[in-house]
């Protein structure tokens, strides 16, 4: 499943996103548009800070925006930053490799198989789904319900 943080960092990046190339967001803004409690935030922001996925600014106009376009900013990343694995075993994971405790025989391992598929499907999606695609996606399902 998705972490609550993961999910509140994406919908933060596509706050940034719809205002990328605007002056920075102050986090009480981007909190209170997307109904996330402002101390999480800071955290998940800060984090995306030191990924350099965002550039902070202090003081009188300062916020948060993206370091990149929104079209750069991709779901695999940002999941991976928040939430460290994508995979759903230690033993397929491409960043985060661990062997199950359990097995003896990993390369003859048919779980193993298949999530190594399932991975792969999963990634193949988020390394293709970027910030831009989502605001994107968003605006055409709220063409299609009006």
């Amino acid at each position: 499943m998705l972490s609550k943080k993961t999910k509140y960092a994406i919908k933060a990046l596509m706050v940034l996103g719809r205002n990328y190339g605007n002056e920075p967001m102050q986090i009480v803004k981007i909190a209170q548009e997307e109904n996330i409690p402002k101390k999480f935030l800071e955290q998940i922001l800060l984090e995306m800070r030191n990924a350099g996925i965002l550039y902070s600014k202090k003081g009188a106009g300062g916020g948060y925006s993206l370091n990149k376009a929104p079209e750069d900013v991709f779901l695999s990343q940002v999941m991976r930053l928040i939430d460290g694995p994508i995979a759903l075993l230690p033993c397929v994971s491409l960043n985060f490799y661990r062997s199950c405790e359990e097995c003896t025989q990993e390369h003859a391992c048919g779980i193993r198989d298949t999530f190594v598929e399932v991975r792969n499907a999963m990634l193949q999606i988020l390394n293709d789904t970027s910030i831009a695609h989502l605001i994107n996606k968003e605006k055409e399902l709220n063409l299609n319900i009006e």
